[in-house]
């Protein structure tokens, strides 16, 4: 098949997984929702195109695609993720369950450095399978799936140059790893003012609603705005020559800067664009894997169950030093592992009015993830 041809079908290929993903995403029925409980429908974005390669034996690991994702889609991505942050919703959330979700991320970010010196130090093969075999390079991924999300993941990958095989399997073993922490999380929130009674602990907490819009702009004005300003900064960024880590950084600070410096600036839309680039992303990274050796060491495993129960510990440790509201172990946790759905989701089994602080930490997880994952990178580049 000729180049143009390669293109043409990982094109439509990638379109229609994209629109496979959001249809699926929405369907209201049983049987699928209970699916996507276990496999979130983002999974498919990935697998689809790498079963279709798979199965009609078809190499479209060198199409354009793949340079665009790069130059212009996982910016874009970045660019509209940080803005939608707004420095004023912290305020609904205080400053120690920050503190608590912020430890939950330290650990996150630094303790599988540790982990690894440790059973280098257990068994000297261990230093050969995460240091010589790069094995180290499937934990900077983990370390952005869990705070930042699929973005972070993206780009963290793409930073420490995870292969294709060992980031799919990361991949699945993190998406099962999540769903199950949420299941045991939905059970621990239920019981924290057992916890919170044991340790006298005060389980009361200040209601505040998040900042509403305010002025009589219209909807159309502030999505121009908005879009605008958006392609503006993306067209500028052609004409300067940037590295994939310089651009990662830039349209971070500059994305911070424009969720708080315009008053009409759109979140929610920001949000949703960032929520279908990330899909696009997938589906086009999907056209490079390779199924073979879809496995993982399983020292590698046991490292990985270890990082995450330590980081739980942890959190629990600093919410009761500070003798503050257990629940926010929970909410932090999820907003730091599940994201911005999962994260309001089970705050709602404990506390409905405590939905909006879950967003807020759950986006300030979303924007921070890249920034803990380079510190990760930086650590492993140490040893």
């Amino acid at each position: 098949m000729s180049d143009l041809g390669l293109l043409l079908t990982a094109t439509v290929l990638v379109l229609a997984t994209v629109v496979f993903v959001l249809w699926i995403g929405k369907v209201e029925n049983r049987t699928i929702k209970l699916i996507l409980d276990w496999f979130p429908a983002i999974l498919f974005a990935y697998v689809i195109p790498a079963a279709f390669t798979h199965a009609f034996n078809t190499d479209l690991s060198g199409v354009l695609l793949h340079d665009l994702s790069r130059s212009w889609i996982i910016p874009f991505t970045i660019l509209t993720v940080m803005s939608a942050l707004s420095f004023k919703q912290l305020k609904i959330v205080g400053v120690k369950p920050i503190i608590v979700f912020v430890v939950g991320s330290l650990v996150i970010a630094t303790l599988p450095v540790l982990l690894v010196v440790i059973f280098g130090a257990i068994d000297p093969t261990n230093n050969e399978l995460f240091l010589d075999n790069s094995y180290w390079k499937g934990l900077a991924p983990i370390v952005g799936g869990w705070i930042g999300g699929s973005t972070s993941q993206l780009v963290l990958k793409e930073l420490a140059e995870t292969p294709e095989a060992l980031f799919l399997s990361i991949l699945v073993l993190d998406n099962i790893l999540v769903n199950i922490w949420t299941i045991l999380m939905f059970q621990f929130i239920k019981r924290s003012d057992k916890l919170n009674k044991a340790w006298g602990i005060d389980s009361e907490f200040p209601i505040v609603e998040p900042p509403v819009m305010a002025g009589d702009t219209s909807k159309q004005v502030i999505n121009v705005v908005t879009l605008g300003t958006i392609l503006a900064i993306m067209i500028l960024t052609y004409f300067i020559p940037m590295s994939f880590l310089m651009s990662v950084v830039v349209l971070s600070i500059v994305g911070l800067l424009l969720g708080n410096l315009i008053p009409i600036w759109n979140h929610k839309l920001v949000l949703k664009l960032a929520g279908f680039s990330i899909v696009l992303i997938m589906a086009i990274l999907g056209l490079k894997l390779n199924f073979a050796n879809l496995s993982l060491p399983f020292n590698l495993i046991i490292l990985v169950l270890i990082w995450l129960v330590l980081h739980f510990v942890f959190m629990l440790l600093t919410a009761r030093l500070l003798k503050t509201n257990i629940a926010w172990v929970a909410i932090g946790s999820m907003a730091n592992l599940g994201g911005i759905s999962t994260a309001p989701a089970v705050t709602s089994a404990y506390k409905k009015e405590l939905m909006p602080h879950a967003i807020v930490l759950a986006i300030l997880s979303m924007v921070s993830g890249t920034s803990w994952g380079l510190l990760t990178i930086f650590l492993f580049g140490l040893l």
